[in-house]
């Protein structure tokens, strides 16, 4: 296992505090465990070679994968919990009423693994529960980390990922696996698409617009150029009078967007 110098070590923490809240201080046992492999796959001696390949990668994309490695074990259900609240409270019932033929299009970009989707997915199924007409409710989840795709298909999540989940979901949405795990239960899991995808795809493959997408703490990995860019491309692909989330850490550069502010880290496309 390769060691941290004191150095990267407070350089790496610092980021991970500042930028997604997460305090690794006491884990430099962590830090080395789940970093030292990928770099020795990229051909590096130290965590100085690697973090300045990181934070130079302009893309985002390896930024991304460390945050994945560093960052698995710290979601959680609920994250967020008001854009939930919005979701649920102003955005369901507008769309109740103006999608006509029923099919929401909803997009989890960078899903990781799994919580914010199924989340969402718990939401929709409350609300539509009662309606007689029968709605399309599956959710597009996305992300460039097979690894977090993988654990998120599989839908199992310790009790303590799952901790701020209401009771009555707990009740209706899971199934106890063990004395420390439950599993999604198969009704919310296969309204649910995972795919693999890299947001700096040049040209999105959809063939329709989403009624609403989730990016949220994502962004924060990329440069302004590369962030205002997938912005405008989650624009083009949002439909008139649909709602873009990011995380409460990111903001959107309202001079260079279209999106107009609804409230802390939502915003819309106007009709």
């Amino acid at each position: 296992m390769i060691s941290i110098n004191d150095r990267d070590f407070v350089k790496l923490t610092q980021f991970m505090k500042d930028n997604y809240g997460i305090n690794l201080t006491r884990k430099r046992t962590l830090i080395e465990g789940r970093l030292s492999n990928i770099i020795l796959e990229k051909g590096f001696k130290s965590f100085t070679e690697y973090l300045d390949y990181v934070f130079n990668d302009k893309t985002g994309d390896e930024m991304v994968v460390l945050i994945n490695r560093l960052t698995t074990n710290h979601t959680y259900f609920m994250r967020e919990a008001k854009h939930f609240d919005f979701m649920r409270d102003t955005v369901l019932p507008y769309l109740s009423e103006s999608v006509k033929d029923h099919d929401l299009r909803i997009w989890s970009a960078g899903c990781s693994t799994g919580e914010e989707p199924y989340t969402l997915e718990m939401i929709l199924h409350d609300f539509f529960d009662l309606d007689s007409i029968p709605w399309d409710t599956q959710i597009l989840a996305t992300d460039i980390s097979n690894r977090a795709l993988n654990i998120a298909r599989r839908g199992i999540y310790s009790e303590e990922a799952i901790k701020d989940v209401p009771a009555v979901w707990k009740l209706n949405y899971f199934e106890k696996v063990d004395e420390k795990n439950y599993r999604v239960c198969e009704k919310i899991r296969k309204d649910v698409i995972f795919r693999e995808f890299n947001l700096m795809t040049k040209e999105f493959p959809f063939k329709k617009k989403f009624h609403v997408i989730f990016c949220r703490n994502v962004m924060i990995y990329f440069d302004q150029p590369t962030k205002e860019e997938l912005i405008n491309r989650f624009y083009e692909f949002t439909e008139p009078g649909g709602y873009l989330f990011i995380g409460h850490s990111e903001s959107v550069n309202r001079e260079a967007s279209k999106y107009k502010y609804v409230m802390p880290a939502v915003y819309r496309k106007v009709l």
